[in-house]
C-alpha cells in the first residue's frame, strides 16, 4: 500500500528513500504525478521509485530533452519530463502516453503534469514536493482519480 500524506524530509537522501520504499511495494500499475518547482527533488524521487523496481538509480536521468525514457526491470518504469510539451492532447498521444497508461504491470512517472492539459489520467498519486529550505522538503502523496 502506497503511504499517502505529508512527510517530511531532510535530505535528497532521505526524499530518494521515501520513493524507494514505495517502489518497492509496487506490484500493479500505477502512476505518479509530479509536482514542484525547478530543483524541489521529482527526479529525486522518480529516481527513488525506480530503485524500489530494482532500476540502478545512476541510469536514471530526468528526460527533459527525450521527454520520455523507458526502463525495464521487475516492472516496466516509464519516466516523463512534460517540462517542453505545449498541453496538446494530440501531442501527448503521439508520444504514446495512452498506452503507457494501459500497459499491464507498468509504472509511469510524470514530471510536470500540469502540462497534460485536457489528457485524462486515470487514478493516479499526486505527488508535490516543496522547497522547505536548505536540503528539507515536504513531499504530500494524495491519491486522485479523474
Amino acid at each position: 500500500m502506497i503511504p499517502t500524506g505529508e512527510f517530511t524530509t531532510q535530505s535528497a537522501e532521505e526524499t530518494f528513500e521515501l520513493a524507494y520504499q514505495i517502489g518497492e511495494t509496487i506490484t500493479a500499475s500505477m502512476v505518479f504525478l509530479l509536482h514542484g518547482d525547478l530543483g524541489a527533488g521529482k527526479t529525486v524521487f522518480a529516481k527513488g521509485i525506480a530503485a524500489g523496481l530494482n532500476i540502478d538509480p545512476a541510469e536514471v536521468s530526468s528526460p527533459t530533452f527525450t521527454i520520455i525514457n523507458q526502463y525495464d526491470a521487475r516492472m516496466q518504469f516509464y519516466h516523463l519530463d512534460l517540462y517542453r510539451i505545449e498541453g496538446e492532447a494530440d501531442e501527448l498521444r503521439e508520444l504514446g502516453l495512452e498506452e503507457m497508461l494501459n500497459e499491464p504491470n507498468a509504472v509511469v512517472v510524470i514530471e510536470w503534469p500540469e502540462r497534460l492539459g485536457g489528457f485524462k489520467i486515470p487514478a493516479a498519486y499526486e505527488v508535490n514536493i516543496r522547497d522547505l529550505g536548505g536540503d528539507a522538503r515536504s513531499v504530500l502523496i494524495e491519491q486522485i482519480s479523474r
